[in-house]
């Protein structure tokens, strides 16, 4: 589990995250959500220690990485994995040699185990027979999966995820999702994910974090969204035609029962 307690995070005299309280729950697909500007970048990177909170508290499993030490700090990093938007795959490096790469870093085992970890690590993602290949050689959703064992490879405890699905089509983004949701219940992961897919929303959101403004203006799971009464997460979710007549209906439905739809639509 990740807390993140009364966090304040300035540049110069421009305040971006305003308070934020969340808490990310091991073992569930946690979501960041907001509109461009709306801090959940900014966010994210002082989750992982890429920026230092102007104040407040992030707690690892009740480890404060704000208050660690160095050495604390790099070994708290080990335990994570990281998924970045453009995947960010060694173009010069095979697909094996792409997901040895922390181990070749950070691990002591012998050559032979390193090898079998990514192998195996490669089969989860369904990328068997690809170790010699290129990332060049790859469709983009293929480079993705590679990210993704490779972020795996050193069994992380903590998973991050910068909007996975970006220049994916919407098939291919179902199954960059499926994975990383199956791999974060098997593995008993806690996963943060950055994203604006609404497919990703409605589809993995175990639990997730509305970022507005740089404040934290709503959390609660992807079933409990359509429920939700906050007015600037109504905008953001229903923004398009399509979502906001699905709405709509679910609305009827639930007044056809006899409940009380959202009256702000």
């Amino acid at each position: 589990m990740i807390e993140v307690k009364h966090l304040y995070k300035s540049f110069d005299d421009k305040e971006v995250l305003k308070d934020i309280n969340a808490t990310f729950n091991n073992g569930q697909v946690n979501l960041i959500i907001g509109q461009s500007g709306s801090g959940k970048t900014v966010l994210i990177k002082n989750i992982v220690g890429l920026l230092t909170p102007t104040s407040g508290n992030i707690l690892y499993d009740g480890r404060d990485f704000v208050t660690l030490t160095k050495k604390e700090r790099v070994m708290l990093r080990r335990e994570m994995g990281m998924i970045f938007q453009s995947a960010a795959l060694f173009d010069s490096l095979t697909v094996l040699e792409n997901v040895m790469f922390p181990l070749d870093m950070f691990s002591d085992k012998p050559y032979e185990d390193r090898v079998k970890r990514a192998q195996h690590c490669l089969a989860r993602v369904n990328l068997e027979g690809t170790d010699k290949k290129l990332p060049a050689e790859l469709s983009g959703g293929m480079q993705k999966r590679v990210a993704i064992a490779r972020a795996i490879a050193l069994e992380p405890k903590y998973l991050f995820c910068d909007e996975p699905n970006s220049g994916l089509d919407p098939k291919t983004s179902i199954v960059i999702d499926e994975l990383i949701a199956g791999i974060t219940h098997e593995d008993k992961i806690t996963t943060i994910v950055n994203t604006h897919d609404m497919n990703s929303v409605m589809g993995i959101g175990e639990n997730i974090t509305f970022i507005c403004e740089g404040r934290a203006e709503w959390q609660g799971s992807n079933k409990e969204i359509m429920d939700a009464t906050n007015k600037p997460l109504e905008d953001f979710i229903f923004a398009s035609d399509i979502l906001r007549q699905a709405k709509i209906t679910y609305d009827n439905e639930k007044k056809k029962k006899g409940l009380s739809p959202d009256p702000s639509l």
